[in-house]
């Protein structure tokens, strides 16, 4: 197979020209063309009045030799483009395989392993995706807070409630097979093409649920509002876990793909002696914008075409601190979320359905903090520090899950805001307009401020008078890292438990997330027999 680059076509040419560019760039006829599918599509928006659509085409000829010879800068041959896997160890297991999770991590561990014939079971501490949607619409509709369903906890992990933004500059095989499975699982085809991908959370939502039911078929165990609350290690291995305080399995193997917010499981593994260390992540507040707005600062008179949809944008500024300000988790025609995992706390984040049409574009608005600035060697001292100032978010804005928000002109000249401009916040249950800087540390409302003026140079609008901030972002990353042999993928200290995924401190998003669950599981695949 061969892939074909740099092949481009207007905003206006339909993409059935596409095949004449690619038999015209290899200089061959028509019928020696056998099959092309589009491998990736991206947009080039450099010139406003150029447009253009940019697409990687994978091939299959006649004679790939005859093409190869004339050595074409934009054409280059193809061998794996299909996940392999790995073969079965010779290892008896003595107890169960476990996945402790169903976020991407969790969830494609889990289907890899019954994929293999080794029947895991998949422990899950929140509810189903149903349940758990109707216990988050409570939350945002009603402020009744569930702490063991919510926009954390529950099917599908913290992305079920997102963007499900699925770019990934990583190259790995593993992300094609991510990709694969979830167009499998009835995600949208185009994912394995743009170069944006993105399923959104209403088709997520059936996606996971797909999933999970296709674990099941395979011989796997799925178990919900099931809570690892403890583990049992002998000789430095694991044996066994308990489930809600009460139900003990005997264990061969834990893949622990607990997720970011898995506070009080944090603090069970330390006092397990677990080797768990302190890491750097970042804080800030969610900016609200005008979709229209950024529609038009990305795609000029561009900016209504139906080709294009709701535009998007990255934007990073490193400022006279040495702190760095940038945007995260961007979601372009989408809503600020409530997500807090405990009670009497205010987190948000981004979600956006997959159409992309509310009239807001969202992102984070970050600011790195270091293990430096917790003023502590406890190696949970990072989940302190973003306790601390959720409290503060709670305190501000009424301490009734109300989330403080202040306008971004307001926000600049140190002024507590009082009424709202031509952008309607969409967070629920609610706003209070107040002063953003008495619920985030000092240095980061300095490098914001600093970063917002310097990224309106960048993007037109970006420091808009009316935007809105709304607090408090702290989770988009783990705080802690639980150390593991990078050769083994286990614990540090100890054997047969594999931390895994953004909560063990190793991946940073959906698709990072399942390919180190994909990895964790091909290592408990290479070890031991399967069960079928």
């Amino acid at each position: 197979m061969l892939r074909v680059s740099n092949l481009k076509l207007t905003i206006d040419e339909d993409i059935s020209i596409l095949k004449k560019l690619v038999i015209k760039k290899l200089g061959i006829k028509e019928n020696e063309l056998l099959k092309y599918s589009i491998y990736k599509e991206s947009i080039d928006a450099r010139k406003k009045g150029n447009m253009m659509f940019v697409y990687t085409v994978d091939v299959e000829l006649k004679n790939e030799e005859k093409v190869l010879k004339r050595k074409h800068k934009d054409v280059v041959q193809v061998k794996q483009k299909s996940y392999i896997g790995v073969k079965s160890g010779n290892i008896e297991p003595k107890g169960r395989i476990a996945v402790i999770g169903s976020g991407p991590a969790g969830l494609f561990a889990s289907l890899l392993l019954a994929q293999n014939g080794y029947c895991p079971i998949m422990i899950e501490r929140g509810s189903d995706v149903d349940k758990r949607t109707d216990d988050v619409n409570n939350f945002w509709k009603n402020r009744i807070f569930n702490k063991k369903s919510n926009v954390q906890f529950g099917e599908g992990g913290a992305g079920t409630f997102s963007d499900g933004k699925l770019t990934t500059r990583a190259k790995d095989i593993r992300c094609r097979k991510v990709l694969e499975e979830l167009v499998n699982h009835d995600a949208p085809d185009e994912i394995l093409y743009s170069h944006k991908p993105h399923v959104g959370t209403d088709i997520l939502k059936n996606v996971v649920k797909n999933i999970r039911e296709d674990i099941k078929h395979l011989g796997g165990e799925v178990r919900f509002e099931s809570q690892v609350t403890d583990i049992c290690i002998e000789n430095n291995k694991i044996t066994s876990i308990t489930i809600n305080d009460s139900e003990k399995i005997e264990v061969e193997a834990a893949i622990l793909a607990i997720g970011h917010s898995a506070r009080d499981t944090y603090e069970m593994l330390y006092k397990r002696g677990v080797t768990i260390i302190q890491k750097p992540f970042a804080i800030g507040a969610r900016i609200e914008h005008p979709q229209q707005m950024i529609n038009k600062s990305q795609y000029g008179e561009y900016f209504n075409h139906p080709r294009l949809g709701a535009a998007d944008y990255r934007l990073i500024e490193h400022t006279s601190n040495g702190r760095t300000a940038y945007t995260f988790c961007m979601c372009p025609g989408g809503s600020v979320i409530a997500s807090a995992s405990e009670e009497n706390e205010v987190v948000t984040n981004g979600m956006s359905e997959h159409s992309r049409d509310k009239e807001n574009a969202n992102s984070a608005l970050l600011v790195n903090v270091s293990p430096e600035d917790f003023d502590s060697d406890y190696p949970l001292a990072g989940v302190e520090f973003q306790r601390k100032y959720e409290q503060l978010a709670f305190k501000l804005g009424g301490e009734n899950y109300n989330a403080p928000a202040q306008l971004v002109g307001d926000f600049l000249k140190d002024k507590a805001s009082t009424s709202i401009g031509d952008v309607n916040p969409s967070y629920n249950p609610g706003i209070t307009l107040t002063s953003l800087d008495e619920c985030l540390p000092g240095f980061v409302v300095e490098t914001m401020k600093e970063g917002i003026i310097k990224l309106g140079r960048k993007l037109e609008g970006f420091d808009m008078h009316d935007a809105i901030l709304t607090g408090v972002e702290t989770r988009s990353s783990s705080p802690i890292r639980i150390v593991r042999n990078e050769e083994t993928l286990e614990a540090m200290n100890v054997a047969g438990l594999y931390p895994c995924g953004e909560g063990a401190g190793y991946a940073g998003g959906i698709v990072t997330a399942a390919v180190d669950g994909i990895k964790c599981a091909e290592k408990i695949i290479e070890k031991y027999k399967s069960v079928k």
